[in-house]
């Protein structure tokens, strides 16, 4: 049973949600196959904001998705399927040759793995439309005017400058007109450095009230003395309790602004059947959810639907404990749909999942 407790003191009927992002082109080679074998490939569009925004509209959050796509075919494709799915896309910019000189939609491969063979993904989104245009005319107080919540990702400052600009410009006016803000370090390698993506992060910080995920962030428990590493190199992929609450504790110490810090873990049996659980720091306490175990239809976008479930349910006020039950829920729920989103309209769907005895010991 869903237990309720102040959590924001926004009603959820009047939340709403603003994320920005880049919506790519999804290609994946039918029934599992490699990508060197594929003579077709199946097309959807998606990206981490973009999903948590089609994610939390199924779920009926007002929500609003800001981005940049090329004035063609493919760009007003991705933002009607977007809009099919009631995500609010006024504020995504068509752009002209002029405007963004290549000229094109973002694009991914994905080579679904199977069994003890790993998915792979092959990245195509140099000089895509939404890192070549140029926001420093952008008025960031009516883009943001009436929303309650900002979401942001460390995917999209990895792809050019004048992004990551615009992230921290977002962040400093959301911080002025009291706006909720969730982030997610979103860590990925084929973009940027580890140490680029480190020093970015952590600038953007102060501005976070919910914290998604716990890299790459340039925190050392001990500041004073940096011979005890980062803390990405004590932390390990599969944490204890005790070792998970001593990194939120020391997270907390560092900026004390954080409101709520959430991560998952996952436990890869084969490429075909995992393990979720997650930890949450909420009120001072640490939380340890659930442990579902489950085969995988699709497993690109869990982290998102972690993500929208966890927005969800804190915008409901739920219960700490409620909160990350649904938030994992939620991503066991997305891995059995095909694409990137957790295209489920059915809050019970979630609810009936984590109110089951899933904890399996392995």
């Amino acid at each position: 049973m869903i237990h309720k407790n102040p959590i924001v003191s926004t009603d959820p009927v009047d939340a709403r949600f603003i994320t920005m992002g880049e919506i790519m082109l999804r290609l994946t080679p039918p029934n599992y196959e490699k990508i060197r074998m594929a003579t077709s490939f199946e097309a959807s569009y998606g990206g981490s904001e973009a999903n948590i925004a089609l994610a939390l509209a199924n779920l009926g959050i007002d929500s609003t998705f800001f981005s940049v796509v090329p004035s063609n075919s493919l760009g007003k494709s991705a933002i009607r399927w977007l809009r099919s799915n009631d995500v609010h896309c006024t504020p995504v910019i068509l752009s002209s040759h002029k405007q963004t000189p290549t000229h094109r939609l973002g694009t991914y491969y994905l080579e679904t793995g199977y069994g003890i063979r790993p998915s792979k993904v092959i990245y195509d989104r140099k000089h895509s439309a939404i890192s070549e245009y140029d926001f420093s005319g952008l008025d960031l107080d009516a883009l943001l005017d009436g929303f309650t919540w900002l979401h942001l990702s460390g995917i999209t400052p990895a792809l050019g400058d004048n992004l990551r600009r615009l992230i921290l410009d977002m962040l400093a006016c959301a911080k002025q007109k009291g706006i909720t803000v969730s982030f997610d370090g979103n860590f990925r390698s084929a973009l940027w450095t580890w140490e680029e993506a480190r020093d970015f992060c952590t600038r953007c910080l102060p501005y976070v009230d919910v914290l998604l995920g716990i890299e790459p962030y340039h925190l050392y428990v001990d500041p004073e003395d940096p011979s005890k590493g980062d803390v990405k190199d004590g932390v390990p992929l599969q944490p204890s309790y005790e070792q998970q609450d001593e990194v939120f504790q020391a997270f907390i110490e560092r900026f004390p602004n954080l409101k709520c810090i959430a991560r998952h873990v996952r436990y890869a049996h084969s490429g075909s059947e995992n393990s979720l659980k997650a930890f949450m720091w909420y009120e001072g306490h640490t939380f340890e959810s659930k442990l579902f175990t489950f085969n995988i239809l699709d497993r690109v976008g869990g982290g998102d639907a972690f993500a929208s479930g966890l927005i969800y349910a804190m915008m409901h006020e739920y219960r700490p404990m409620d909160i990350l039950n649904f938030a994992v829920a939620s991503s066991v729920i997305k891995h059995t749909i095909h694409g990137d989103a957790n295209i489920t309209d059915d809050v019970s769907t979630i609810q009936n999942l984590m109110n089951m005895n899933y904890d399996i010991k392995r």
